[in-house]
């Protein structure tokens, strides 16, 4: 798992080389970038055939839609950067022109289930967010985000490792982040969750040994020593802690296909807005992506 970096330190860090690849695959990758601007991604069967809501068992109102049909609508919002009664004529447009007898949710319908909808999250089926910053975990294999979390402005990222990694489904081998991340609640968040996951963190330069380095070292001590016998870049690249250059390129498709910040204006709607933000380009990265080889 990795989590997006902070440009901590920016006018003192090391700076690597960019790296040259090439894609092996550019032929279906080509035809997978073209697809995700056909709007016909969005209605599958399977969504046609549960656009409608299940009838309630239970004492209320009776929803017209599913949460199918309202992820729908506002995914079409995230990514064409609508307000929610452009997100319902652009949906209305889009079933006329395809024939299809659904009805369309309503602008307010939108914004007041927006406020409760639960979306779904990778492995269980940052950008400017207002005063609030946005935290994402990455699977470095596949490159979809798979935890985010939104908090106040004034709240430690690394207090963000639990709730992280608490939304990721099945085991973590390896947790990564940047130098804001070197603390020790991040290595028992780490280690209750997942016990046997490395954390791949860099030491703050003013790093010491604990006090059991000598007779039971910790896996931070195990980082300093090689970074000490080695020197720090030699530790990036045999740590994998390069990898985290995975999180800057999802978040550059999130700005790519979100833009650079929210438009709800309630928690609960803003909580939706990132959830939908997050599923839409992981829908997209599902159509393909590209196979590297490095050549420099």
């Amino acid at each position: 798992m990795l989590i997006l970096p902070f440009k901590l330190n920016q006018d003192r860090r090391h700076h690597i080389p960019r790296q040259r690849r090439k894609v092996t695959n550019w032929p279906a990758y080509d035809a997978s970038l073209c697809q995700r601007g056909s709007l016909t991604v969005w209605f599958t069967d399977e969504a046609i055939a549960a656009w409608a809501a299940e009838p309630r068992t239970t004492r209320g109102g009776q929803s017209r839609y599913s949460p199918v049909a309202i992820l729908t609508a506002l995914t079409i919002r995230a990514v064409f950067h609508l307000p929610y009664r452009q997100a319902e004529g652009l949906l209305g447009s889009i079933i006329g022109l395809l024939g299809l007898g659904l009805r369309v949710p309503d602008h307010t319908t939108l914004s007041r289930r927006a406020a409760t909808l639960d979306v779904p999250r990778p492995g269980n089926a940052g950008a400017d967010a207002g005063s609030e910053p946005l935290h994402l975990g990455v699977d470095a294999g596949t490159g979809r985000i798979v935890a985010s979390t939104l908090t106040p402005k004034d709240v430690d990222d690394a207090s963000q490792a639990g709730p992280l990694l608490d939304q990721v489904a099945g085991a973590v081998a390896s947790f990564t982040g940047d130098g804001g991340y070197d603390q020790d609640r991040v290595y028992d968040s780490v280690a209750e969750r997942h016990p046997e996951a490395a954390v791949v963190v860099p030491p703050r330069a003013t790093a010491v040994p604990s006090g059991t380095a000598e007779s039971a070292p910790t896996q931070r001590d195990g980082h300093l020593q090689r970074i000490a016998e080695h020197g720090r870049m030699a530790w990036q690249n045999a740590s994998g802690y390069n990898k985290r250059a995975r999180v800057e390129a999802a978040m550059n498709r999130w700005k790519q296909v979100i833009g650079d910040e929210l438009r709800a204006h309630t928690d609960e709607r803003r909580r939706t807005e990132v959830a939908v933000a997050v599923h839409a380009p992981n829908r997209m990265l599902e159509l393909g992506r590209p196979s590297y080889v490095q050549v420099a």
